[in-house]
């Protein structure tokens, strides 16, 4: 299947390992993804001022280039891009007056008729190609390599845009299962990260990586894997804060769920970029039999 993708900034920088194993990973169960022409920034945060119509109108535009590729679905891969265009989608679909007042006052652009649908990478592995099927892919054994899935605020939440049950969501336990990895329950998959406190608030943030990560190493996670840049900075590089406030702490690789699944699939050296971690997971995948000695020195 072809669907237009929207990556985002941070995908385009920090996380560039998300987008290029993501792009080969689909590829390998049959999506194409399309960047999207002319995309711009989400608008990042969704606003939570009813009046705040200034705010939707960078996810808006990003819709009216999905209708301008003539489709009426777009995949993201950023759990924050996700949330925040979803969001903004949902509010102007149930508010013809909001959409009005967004469409007039982009007045150069085609007006947004409200029909396109925006779509998690996840749910597309889930709904339309199916875990059953990833599995039968899978070439890689990840000989019981554990890992800890992370959701973090911006998938399940709130409700009514989520991907999968807030509470309980099962949807990245499925994916890894199919991919032949353990999955480590925690209890902390669903908490923040520190979010943007990580700019003027490192030592709260270095708290919230200290409890969830160690969280997940203490129940036998040898891996995290979320979907999200600012989550991977935050419980990612700053593990380097952490450790230097919490001299006892000490952290395990946090990846992209999209990385796990290239390495599945058999890819690795040239998509996955593990070299852009601070902690790097190469040691510990040559350790487990995942990679071979020398492969990692090649891993870009």
């Amino acid at each position: 299947m072809k669907i237009p993708y929207y990556p985002g900034c941070t995908l385009k920088a920090q996380g560039l390992g998300f987008e290029t194993s993501a792009i080969a990973s689909a590829k390998a169960v049959d999506i194409e993804m399309m960047e999207l022409q002319r995309w711009n920034c989400c608008g990042t945060v969704f606003s939570l001022a009813s009046d705040d119509l200034m705010h939707y109108i960078a996810p808006i535009r990003n819709f009216i280039r999905v209708q301008e590729a003539g489709y009426d679905k777009v995949v993201t891969l950023c759990s924050m891009c996700y949330n925040t265009m979803k969001r903004a989608n949902l509010l102007v679909k149930n508010d013809s007056e909001k959409l009005k007042t967004l469409n007039d006052f982009m007045y150069r652009e085609e007006d947004y008729k409200g029909n396109v649908e925006i779509v998690h990478l996840l749910e597309l592995l889930r709904d339309e190609i199916g875990f059953e099927t990833i599995s039968k892919k899978v070439i890689r054994k990840f000989n019981e390599l554990k890992v800890a899935p992370y959701y973090g605020c911006m998938l399940t939440r709130p409700k009514e845009v989520g991907i999968d049950d807030w509470e309980e969501p099962q949807i990245m336990e499925n994916l890894i299962t199919a991919l032949g990895a353990e999955v480590v329950d925690d209890p902390m998959r669903g908490e923040c990260c520190g979010a943007y406190h990580t700019v003027n608030s490192k030592d709260l943030v270095a708290e919230r990586t200290r409890m969830i990560v160690t969280s997940a190493k203490n129940r036998g996670a040898d891996i995290i894997v979320l979907s999200c840049p600012l989550c991977e900075f935050n419980l990612g590089t700053r593990q380097k804060d952490t450790i230097e406030i919490y001299s006892d702490f000490s952290g395990i690789p946090v990846l992209y769920f999209t990385q796990l699944m290239a390495l599945a699939l058999g890819m690795g050296k040239e998509v996955c970029r593990f070299d852009l971690h601070y902690v790097d997971p190469r040691p510990l995948l040559i350790e487990k039999g995942i990679i071979e000695e020398g492969e990692e020195k090649n891993a870009r």
